[in-house]
C-alpha cells in the first residue's frame, strides 16, 4: 500500500487514470428508483434554500430524467457551458489522480448508488453526492474556474506536503460551503445539498457558527467527517472565492507552519459572525452518537 493508503497502480478493469465505464446499461430498476426517491426530496426542498447557480445547473443538467443519469449524455452539456466533463471512478482514488483530474476539468465520480435502506446517510460517497450534489456548481464558469484550480493547487500541495491545509479548504467550500446573498444564506456544498437532513440543519439550525470565509482562518480550522458540522463558511460570491485562491500559496503555508488549529467551535473576536451557535447538536452527542 503506498502513503495514501491505496495500492501501487488503478483496479484491475480501471484505465491508467482510475477511470472505468459507468456501466448506465447495467444499472437496476432499483437502483433508479432510489435515484428518483433522493432527487425528488431534495429538489422538493432546496428552492429557496440552495444557491441560484446550484439551482441553474441542475435545471440545466436535467438530472432527473427516468433514474440516474447516463454521464455520455451530461457531458454534452457540462462540456458545452464551462468545458467539464464527468468521468467514473470505481471508488475514492488516489489524492494525485484526483488533483490532475480537476486540474484537467474532468470530475471524477462513484458510479454506484446507495441501498433503499440507506438514503438518509452513507459514509462513502456514491452516485448520488458526487452527481447531484457536485456536478451542478460545474455548469457555472466562475465555480468552474474554482474547482480547476484547486486541483492545481492540490498537485502542488501535496510537493510541500501541504495536504491537511489545502483539504480543509476544499471541505469547507466545495463540500460544505453557503454563500450570502440579498435573500440571506444559500447552500452550495455537495455535502450539503444532497443531504436531506444538513439542507436544514445548516441553514435553520442554531447549533453550528455561521462565519465570514477567510482563506487563512479556514485552512486552520479542523471539520467533522462523521456527523453535522459545527461551523459553517460564508463566501460573499463565487467570484470572491475564485479570487481568494489565485494567488501563490507557498507563503500562505509557511504562515500556517507557524501556527496552531483554531477550535472547530471557536470564534474569533476577528471573525465576520453570521450567527454565533449555541453547539447545542455538539455538545449533546450529534446525530451518530444516538443510533
Amino acid at each position: 500500500m503506498s502513503a495514501d493508503g491505496f495500492s501501487n497502480g488503478p483496479p484491475e478493469g480501471a484505465n491508467s487514470d482510475w477511470t472505468i465505464d459507468q456501466g448506465w446499461a447495467g444499472y437496476s430498476d432499483a437502483e433508479h428508483q432510489v435515484w428518483i426517491a433522493l432527487y425528488e426530496r431534495q429538489a422538493t426542498l432546496l428552492p429557496g434554500r440552495a444557491a441560484d447557480p446550484f439551482l441553474k445547473g441542475l435545471e440545466a443538467l436535467d438530472l432527473h430524467r427516468s433514474g440516474i443519469p447516463d454521464f455520455k449524455r451530461i457531458n454534452e452539456e457540462l462540456n458545452r457551458l464551462t468545458g467539464w466533463s464527468v468521468v467514473a471512478v470505481p471508488g475514492l482514488v488516489p489524492d494525485d489522480v484526483f488533483f490532475d483530474h480537476l486540474a484537467n476539468r474532468r470530475f471524477p465520480a462513484g458510479q454506484f448508488i446507495r441501498k433503499p435502506d440507506q438514503l438518509d446517510y452513507l459514509q462513502e460517497p456514491d452516485i448520488f453526492h458526487d452527481v447531484f450534489g457536485h456536478v451542478p456548481m460545474l455548469t457555472d464558469p466562475v465555480f468552474a474556474d474554482y474547482m480547476q484550480a484547486y486541483g492545481r493547487g492540490g498537485r502542488r500541495a501535496l510537493d510541500l506536503g501541504q495536504l491537511h491545509h489545502l483539504a480543509r479548504l476544499y471541505w469547507y467550500t466545495v463540500e460544505f460551503g453557503l454563500l450570502s446573498t440579498p435573500q440571506g444564506l444559500r447552500i452550495y456544498g455537495a455535502g450539503i445539498v444532497s443531504s436531506l437532513a444538513e439542507s436544514i440543519f445548516a441553514l435553520e439550525d442554531p447549533s453550528p457558527n455561521r462565519l465570514g470565509f477567510d482563506l487563512e482562518r479556514t485552512m486552520r480550522t479542523p471539520y467533522r467527517i462523521d456527523d453535522f458540522q459545527q461551523v459553517y463558511f460564508v463566501v460573499p460570491s463565487l467570484q470572491a472565492l475564485l479570487d481568494a485562491t489565485l494567488q501563490d500559496f507557498a507563503p500562505i503555508y509557511a504562515r500556517l507552519a507557524k501556527t496552531t488549529d483554531i477550535p472547530i467551535e471557536a470564534v474569533l473576536p476577528s471573525d465576520k459572525v453570521f450567527t454565533a451557535g449555541a453547539q447545542t447538536y455538539a455538545r449533546t452527542g450529534g446525530r451518530l452518537a444516538a443510533q
